[in-house]
């Protein structure tokens, strides 16, 4: 299998149309930004594929937040690093091959969006900022769908977002509701005929983004 995106190239950064945050035009470390769903597409898919899974994952992601966007602090790259979900979608018919840009995902949505756009028959699953904007009461909510990238502003490490689809050999994996990606990775468990990646970066440190 093969994926390829028109809105960014592999190993390349991410407009910042698609993400969550961007540097604010005034100076300011971060504000919300577009929070569009990019271009995405795939082929040479597997003879007996029924449906897709699409999921995006930043691997860089600080697993110990004491200095995340502090003021007069910074995140130090050695720091361990975890896995930070932003979108899991499964059950996407298998005549499907691309999603435009914009077409799941525009505009940040406090509280969540409860009913993310998505292909007829498809269900998406909570991605990470339910968790991260958990004590926030202007914020707080189930995230469906797609949110994009949003790392901390103050950290010394460029974040990279795995785009992986995967061929799955059932029309259904029988996910319903509030699913996470560990309820999507037992589910696809047996299932996986054949997967494609790609990955984008992004920053919201000013150094690293010059």
């Amino acid at each position: 299998m093969h994926i390829r995106s028109k809105s960014f190239h592999d190993m390349q950064p991410i407009p910042a149309e698609f993400a969550f945050g961007k540097p604010g035009p005034g100076g300011e470390p971060c504000v919300f930004a577009d929070n569009r769903n990019p271009h995405l597409t795939w082929s040479d898919v597997p003879e007996g594929t029924r449906s897709f899974v699409l999921t995006c994952i930043d691997v860089d992601a600080p697993t110990v937040g004491d200095d995340v966007n502090q003021e007069g602090r910074s995140v130090r790259s050695d720091l361990p690093r975890g896995e930070f979900v932003h979108w899991l979608m499964v059950d996407i018919p298998a005549e499907i091959r691309e999603f435009v840009a914009g077409s799941c995902a525009e505009g940040v949505v406090p509280h969540g969006v409860r009913t993310p756009f998505g292909p007829a028959g498809s269900k998406q699953g909570i991605n990470d900022y339910t968790g991260w904007f958990a004590g926030d009461a202007d914020m707080a909510g189930d995230y469906y769908g797609y949110d994009g990238p949003c790392p901390p502003w103050n950290d010394q490490r460029i974040h990279h977002y795995h785009f992986r689809v995967a061929a799955i050999d059932v029309a259904t994996l029988g996910l319903e509701g509030r699913f996470d990606l560990a309820d999507l990775r037992r589910a696809m468990e047996g299932h996986v005929l054949g997967e494609a990646e790609m990955v984008g970066t992004y920053s919201l440190n000013a150094a690293l983004r010059r």
